[in-house]
């Protein structure tokens, strides 16, 4: 696998290992990282030990789960000759980082996580009075700072997680710096949009809700779908004129129809010219028409996973390297080295 550039800005960023991923995802994650490989250099990691957060209790789908999310990344279009993909649980380094920041983390400044409190409250099903739990913001602070990203590509409900890694970087900068100047940057939040993605209930699409559309759903299952999805519910009958803006369909149209299709749509659904079935069969052509080419590409690595297990392999060695350097740094700037050095009357 040939070297990647380093002249960039670099970017990091990873997804939880929960298996195949859902049009939430690609919208609101996967599509704008496909674009970034080729202005940023990019570090893209499967999260197997964020996943055991909330899923400690059986890990033995996890490995499956990892593959899975690799499918679907390499069914879209990101590409191991310009980015980095790899297991976070790979390399080890993470670990390591993720301790010594533990140790100076205040306690405070992960209970105000507004995701901890908001997660403890919603997963009621799962025990989640765990250090893992309380701490996997350090851990992720750890995933980006230990590759000096410039950028975390996030939503806005995710910037007090970024915020939250400056502050740890800030913290270790100003108790291990010394003369040496700072070990670690303080990275920036790269906002991505959030484009409103309903699930086929008209809720936020959801693997917990029921409600997604996969990746890899075949045509008949996609079309199936979206003939049982919400509409404006002021559409009570065939003649009631709609809103495309209220509908769920009509949020789908905005993402993936060609403008052709979307002025249809808003002309036939206001007069009541066209029928929802008729509005949800072209949603689905479109939807069906993004699909495919992602599908047939993961069919290679699906007939042969061992495929994509190598890229893993690849990248997680490569991401090995750079994790390796910055902690060299780090045990430097504490006094820690692995080296011998004389101290005392030597």
């Amino acid at each position: 696998m040939p070297a990647l550039p380093t002249n960039r800005k670099r970017v990091l960023s990873g997804m939880r290992s929960t298996g195949k991923l859902h049009l939430g995802n690609y919208v609101g994650a996967l599509e704008n990282w496909v674009r970034m490989q080729d202005e940023y250099e990019c570090f893209f990691f499967v999260a197997d030990w964020h996943a055991l957060t909330t899923d400690y209790a059986d890990t033995s789908h996890i490995k499956e789960n990892s593959i899975e999310v690799l499918l679907d990344w390499l069914a879209a279009g990101l590409d191991p000759e310009r980015c980095t993909m790899f297991i976070q649980s790979h390399v080890p380094q993470h670990a390591e980082l993720h301790v010594l920041f533990s140790m100076i983390t205040p306690l405070g400044w992960l209970e105000r996580v507004p995701t901890y409190k908001e997660q403890r409250d919603n997963i009621t099903e799962k025990d989640l009075g765990t250090y893992g739990f309380l701490g996997y913001p350090v851990l992720q602070s750890a995933d980006i700072l230990i590759y000096k990203g410039d950028f975390v590509p996030v939503g806005e409900d995710q910037v007090p997680h970024v915020e939250l890694t400056r502050e740890i970087a800030r913290r270790f900068n100003q108790f291990y710096s010394g003369k040496r100047g700072p070990v670690f940057p303080e990275p920036q939040p790269l906002l991505t949009p959030s484009p409103k993605l309903p699930g086929t209930d008209g809720r936020k699409m959801s693997k917990s809700y029921g409600n997604t559309i996969m990746l890899t759903d075949p045509e008949p299952v996609v079309r199936q779908k979206l003939k049982t999805m919400v509409t404006d519910p002021a559409r009570v009958r065939r003649s009631d004129p709609g809103n495309p803006d209220v509908c769920p369909v009509g949020d789908l149209h905005k993402l993936f129809s060609s403008k052709e299709t979307l002025a249809k749509v808003y002309e036939g659904c206001r007069s009541a010219g066209i029928g929802c079935i008729e509005c949800k069969g072209w949603a689905a052509d479109a939807l069906v028409n993004i699909l495919n080419p992602m599908q047939e590409r993961r069919k290679k690595y699906e007939d042969n996973p061992r495929l994509a297990w190598d890229i893993l392999e690849a990248g997680s060695a490569r991401a090995a390297k750079v994790a390796g350097a910055t902690m060299e740094e780090v045990r430097a700037s504490m006094g820690m080295s692995l080296g011998y050095e004389p101290f005392g009357k030597e």
